[in-house]
């Protein structure tokens, strides 16, 4: 849908949107995102490996606003009704045994369909620029939502997120763990824990950023089927848990990062 037709629907329902706003601010806890920290460290590391003429193009799109400033757009619009039909473009439901190619794609749409949208939408050359701005924030937002692994999770579980959890004493769920918990507990910014990151030979970036949509879809769905056997339900989880995988955590952070760019350097480089 054009953004300037989504804007007027918008302008529409603002009444219906206060009070929705109102009430979604009670349940935007269960959303299912990388923590926001998580996302604008993606941002950070992709905006440091544009080329030129990509960083131009963005800038002059974004209005000189960086990466990690607009990756949480994408989740900001889901308290806005006007913007359901996104929804199911946060996540691909996969089952442990079969690959994409083996499911038949949802009709609303989902995570690979939505990406694939983006770069369609900001290569054709005909697209306004109300589009090219929207799908450009989408597309930073949905290529981290890639690399959390639990996006590419199971359909009877919702992704982990109906597998309850105690992290440090509190509920949680194998889904928000992954999310956020992790993350947000390591008590870092977005730019300290980007700063932090590994450093990388050239070659290892290389290596990071080769591949396909649907080959990094693949090696997110194999780390969510290890990290759908690394807990029992009910279990209590804290400072073990994270040590063990937060070197995990740090690698799809900076392969979403390196791997945004790439995409992003195809579409405008």
């Amino acid at each position: 849908m054009p953004y300037s037709l989504i804007l007027k629907k918008t302008l529409i329902m603002r009444g219906t949107f206060l009070l929705l706003l109102m009430s979604t601010h009670l349940v935007m806890g269960n959303s299912n995102f990388w923590s926001k920290t998580g996302h604008r460290v993606i941002g950070d590391v992709a905006q440091q490996h544009l080329n030129g003429k990509t960083k131009r193009a963005i800038t002059k799109l974004l209005k000189g606003q960086s990466l990690a400033a607009v990756s949480n757009y994408a989740d900001i619009i889901k308290s806005d009704i006007a913007y359901k039909n996104f929804s199911s473009w946060h996540y691909v439901n996969i089952p442990a045994d079969k690959k994409y190619a083996d499911i038949a794609p949802s009709p609303d749409g989902n995570l690979v369909t939505g990406i694939q949208k983006c770069i369609e939408i900001l290569k054709h050359k005909n697209s306004s620029e109300a589009d090219r701005v929207f799908y450009l924030k989408m597309l930073i937002h949905l290529i981290g939502d890639l690399h959390q692994p639990l996006h590419v999770g199971r359909l009877e579980d919702k992704g982990g997120n109906d597998i309850q959890l105690q992290w440090f004493g509190k509920g949680s769920n194998l889904h928000r763990i992954w999310d956020a918990n992790i993350i947000n507990d390591y008590g870092l910014s977005y730019t300290e824990l980007s700063k932090e990151l590994p450093l990388l030979s050239k070659e290892q970036m290389r290596e990071i950023e080769k591949g396909t949509i649907l080959e990094w879809v693949q090696e997110s769905q194999v780390l969510a089927n290890e990290v759908y056997t690394s807990v029992n339900k009910g279990e209590k989880l804290g400072y073990s848990y994270s040590f063990e995988y937060w070197n995990t955590v740090e690698e799809q952070l900076q392969k979403g990062g390196l791997r945004l760019a790439r995409v992003l350097n195809d579409i405008f480089g």
